[in-house]
């Protein structure tokens, strides 16, 4: 019998000030995250594809992570999530006046004591999602407008 399983699906969008090819830069360098993204607290790399990632939002929850880059050619990014998280994620690049329109979705599924969390406290895990991401997109644009933090 398999454990407990809860489906989550996550969209957004942003507007970043710098043009595709810039962002895709930053967002494929997975080794370099935790330098503008505040929820990544580690990283190791696993090879040209791979990644481990270790990421922590506001809730007291360690996401522990293995990416594999699907597609790093745009204008769309995608990588296969593994471990805490089983599904894909993928960013859609479209220049705009401002710069670049980011569209963001994850489709995974959470297994275990997670998927019986994302179950009971669904909208709370949304919410922290919604943190992580908020972090993402600010240290996104500090970065890419030379305002990023040492």
């Amino acid at each position: 019998m398999r454990g407990p399983r809860a489906e989550l699906s996550f969209a957004d969008s942003w507007t970043l000030p710098a043009p595709p090819d810039r962002i895709r830069d930053v967002v494929v360098d997975l080794e370099h995250w935790m330098t503008w993204w505040p929820q990544v607290l580690a990283v190791a790399s696993l090879g040209p594809d791979d990644a481990r990632v270790i990421a922590r939002s506001v809730l007291p929850h360690t996401l522990d992570l293995v990416l594999h880059a699907t597609c790093r050619d745009l204008p769309v990014l995608a990588v296969e999530l593994d471990g805490d998280l089983e599904g894909v994620a993928r960013w859609e690049l479209a220049e705009d006046p401002a710069g670049t329109l980011l569209r963001y979705e994850q489709h995974v599924v959470a297994t275990g004591a997670l998927a019986v969390a994302c179950r009971v406290l669904r909208p709370l895990m949304r919410w922290n999602h919604d943190r992580m991401m908020a972090g993402a997109v600010a240290g996104l644009r500090a970065l890419l407008t030379g305002e990023q933090r040492g």
